[in-house]
């Protein structure tokens, strides 16, 4: 099963994102409204990149990848919006001429946007790790923004705002849906190594928040020489 092996392939991963200076930080209520916003600046580049891609492929006449990407690109999970909200709070009016991608961000968007090229497939890795963690503890950390920033009501957290009414049920649909994908035991294997490398992405973000950008780089350097050899 798909969602399964997926939680159990990153668990490792998705402990030392948790781990990383700015995250830790984050959960034990130590976040600026400075750092929160570039972290938004650059999700808005990388769910950008995710949901552009995934609009593309599903107007393709690729009928087997599009049965792939569209059975999990639900539409309640969709960020940019949101996140555009959020960004005119934090950036004013302008906010679309103000910003840019970091660093590390661009690296991120450009893998997207390469699997998304030469194997389509491989962009269920990117979402799994992003969305589903949105739902998850994405939550947490909105209530823990919530506390630390002091925001107005209703500002600046929309990101994390799904019209879900249920989040655990949608979560199980979410899963089943992965478990559904007519994928073989190759592509699999390949999907938990994409996800993997994704989360080394968002690390390498997130050391960039936090200062520590060359200790991220060495994440997702390594992370791209076991991709290669994967292939």
């Amino acid at each position: 099963m798909l969602a399964q092996q997926l939680k159990t392939g990153t668990k490792k991963s998705h402990t030392a994102a948790e781990n990383t200076k700015f995250i830790a930080s984050f959960l034990g209520g130590v976040v600026s409204e400075e750092n929160y916003r570039e972290l938004i600046k650059d999700f808005y580049f990388v769910y950008s990149a995710i949901e552009e891609e995934f609009s593309r492929i599903d107007d393709s006449d690729n009928k087997f990848f599009d049965r792939i990407i569209a059975d999990i690109d639900f539409k309640e999970l969709h960020r940019v919006d949101a996140i555009k909200k959020d960004l005119r709070y934090y950036y004013g009016p302008n906010w679309n001429t103000l910003i840019k991608p970091s660093e590390a961000c661009i690296q991120y968007v450009e893998r997207i946007h390469e699997v998304a090229e030469t194997d389509p497939y491989l962009l269920v890795g990117h979402h799994y790790t992003r969305y589903l963690g949105d739902l998850s503890g994405g939550q947490i950390l909105k209530g823990i923004a919530e506390k630390a920033l002091n925001l107005p009501k209703g500002e600046g957290l929309n990101f994390y705002e799904f019209d879900i009414e249920d989040k655990k049920a949608f979560k199980q649909k979410y899963r089943d849906a992965l478990d559904n994908l007519p994928v073989d035991t190759q592509q699999v294997n390949a999907i938990i190594t994409e996800a993997n490398y994704a989360f080394r992405l968002n690390m390498y973000m997130f050391d960039q928040l936090s200062g520590n950008a060359g200790q991220g780089f060495w994440k997702v350097l390594l992370g791209t020489a076991f991709t290669v050899f994967r292939k």
